[in-house]
């Protein structure tokens, strides 16, 4: 069985990751609204037991399922554990004694219940005791609507407001000031605001990296003397190589024994992971880890094209394709201070060309866009099933990546 989902975060009010929403689907020529909630439903968990566990696609954070009536009775939320699951009830679950019964069980056991697209009905007060989360799509419901359900909870301090589709830092800030607690849409994929700055000497020294390991001949000694001129980065380049993803036997002690070892490929991916963590400090760390998936996966899909393409060209486009929402800047400016070779600039610029569609490609997949998604699998000639095996793959080193870095 291959299991199709697409994550997608949820940050709290400090755009600190808090979960991620999972999207099931059946394959991508199956899309969802052609699926019956029950077998959706029932798949993910089918999947999540037996194909892939939860955890491992949400990196041990809490993962947002949908449930439908007949799920909830048929018990299968208790095939998770409390710690793993948000129970998210349809919005097309009608409110009524059954349910109410099935939510008080449940919340009696422990679990975090979320209604979905929040409607604001009066009968819903009878379930705010048992109740979480209540999600609401800010495209959907307007201001009134929205602080009708405000004023309908405020008796109930313990429920939590998600604002669901939020694009934009307006909107973001808007909910924020309402009281919402929780955010999913991606606001945060997306540049506050437009402003000119320069790179800071560090920077500076990472995008200098950037530029001699997108080289086809790596020039050791012009690297190790950039490393060495930046106490700080040598330091992570240290820590990196000896951390516990590598295994090592014996420590390293050198920056040129980091490098020696650590290998070219592994080098790019280090320095592009730097560059993206260290560009912009205040950024949400799941934008920097989006980056990250769509680095790997880049380099990923760049191995099973029909025609060559260098993996490590891939890897640094897929990593740099968010670098204008993390720098806040327009792509053409930032690629401007950027010394990189016009294989990872192009793409970036123009949106056409191979490895602009391998990008277009992972966008859809994060947004389970799947229509487009089987639409530019198709035209580049790859397997369906490998596709997502391999984001699915990139989502979990991502997540390793990321604490690895962060150690």
């Amino acid at each position: 069985m291959h299991f199709y989902a697409a994550r997608q975060p949820i940050l709290d009010k400090h755009k600190k990751l808090f979960a991620y929403e999972l999207l099931f689907r059946d394959s991508l020529d199956n899309v969802f609204p052609d699926i019956d909630g029950d077998e959706a439903t029932s798949k993910m968990i089918e999947a999540s037991q037996f194909t892939m566990g939860i955890s491992e696609l949400t990196g041990n954070k809490p993962a947002f399922i949908n449930f439908t009536l007949e799920t909830l009775s048929q018990g299968y939320p208790e095939m998770l554990t409390t710690e793993e699951v948000v129970i998210e009830i349809l919005e097309t679950v009608k409110p009524g004694k059954r349910l109410l019964a099935l939510c008080k069980d449940l919340h009696q056991k422990g679990y975090t219940l979320a209604l979905d697209d929040y409607e604001h009905q009066s009968v819903w007060a009878h379930f705010y005791p048992f109740i979480s989360i209540i999600k609401i799509d800010i495209q959907q419901s307007d201001l009134a609507e929205i602080k009708q359900v405000i004023g309908a909870i405020s008796a109930f301090p313990h429920i939590k407001l998600l604002a669901e589709k939020v694009e934009t830092y307006e909107e973001y800030n808007q909910m924020l000031n309402l009281g919402f607690e929780y955010f999913q849409g991606y606001f945060f994929a997306k540049p506050e605001m437009m402003k000119t700055k320069s790179l800071s000497p560090s920077q500076m020294a990472m995008a200098e990296l950037l530029y001699e390991t997108s080289k086809t001949e790596l020039d050791l000694n012009n690297i190790t003397g950039v490393f060495e001129r930046d106490v700080s980065l040598s330091y992570k380049l240290l820590r990196y190589a000896n951390s516990a993803i590598f295994r090592r036997r014996s420590e390293i002690s050198t920056i040129k024994q980091a490098l020696v070892i650590l290998g070219s490929a592994e080098l790019k991916r280090f320095i592009g992971l730097m560059f993206a963590v260290n560009a912009n400090p205040d950024k949400p760390s799941e934008l920097i880890n989006l980056a990250m998936t769509r680095a790997k996966f880049c380099e990923f899909v760049a191995q099973e094209l029909p025609s060559k393409f260098d993996v490590s060209i891939a890897f640094l486009t897929g990593l740099l394709s968010m670098i204008d929402a993390i720098l806040d800047e327009e792509m053409s400016i930032v690629l401007e201070k950027l010394p990189l070779s016009q294989d990872i600039k192009e793409p970036l610029l123009t949106k056409e060309g191979l490895m602009a569609d391998v990008i277009k490609l992972v966008a859809c997949i994060e947004r389970a866009n799947w229509d487009n998604t089987n639409d530019i699998i198709e035209k580049l000639t790859l397997d369906k099933d490998k596709v997502i095996e391999l984001y699915n793959q990139s989502l979990i080193w991502a997540d390793e990546q990321t604490q690895a870095i962060s150690e």
